[in-house]
């Protein structure tokens, strides 16, 4: 199966196309750099994105809070289940870990300093 997708790793904006069968990636063309070819191959087999949310603390001010890492987009709902039953207390720091390994070594994280 042939895949075309434009590359967002740079600002080169690739157009590559990636050759897939029996789920992995086995041709990919059009990149201009390594980056292209592991983004693409990786875009197409099994993507992943960083988790950009916000969490309600105990006191109702919002918290925005990231995982610290690409999570597989396929999962993103089920994390939010987790992260949907957050209510951190103040003071957060950013950085702070609110769920240790919340998706393959993944933690989520404060995004935001509240006292």
């Amino acid at each position: 199966m042939k895949h075309t997708l434009t590359c967002v790793e740079c600002p080169m904006g690739c157009e590559i196309e990636v050759v897939t069968e029996n789920g992995a990636a086995v041709s990919v063309t059009g990149n201009s750099c390594p980056r292209g070819k592991a983004y693409a191959e990786n875009e197409v087999v099994c993507p992943k994105r960083v988790l950009t949310t916000t969490v309600r603390m105990t006191d109702g001010r919002m918290l925005p809070v990231k995982t610290n890492l690409p999570v597989k987009k396929a999962e993103l709902l089920a994390l939010m289940q987790t992260v949907n039953g957050l209510h951190p207390t103040a003071p957060v720091h950013i950085g702070d870990v609110l769920v240790k390994n919340i998706s393959d070594g993944a933690d989520l994280v404060a995004a935001d300093n509240m006292e």
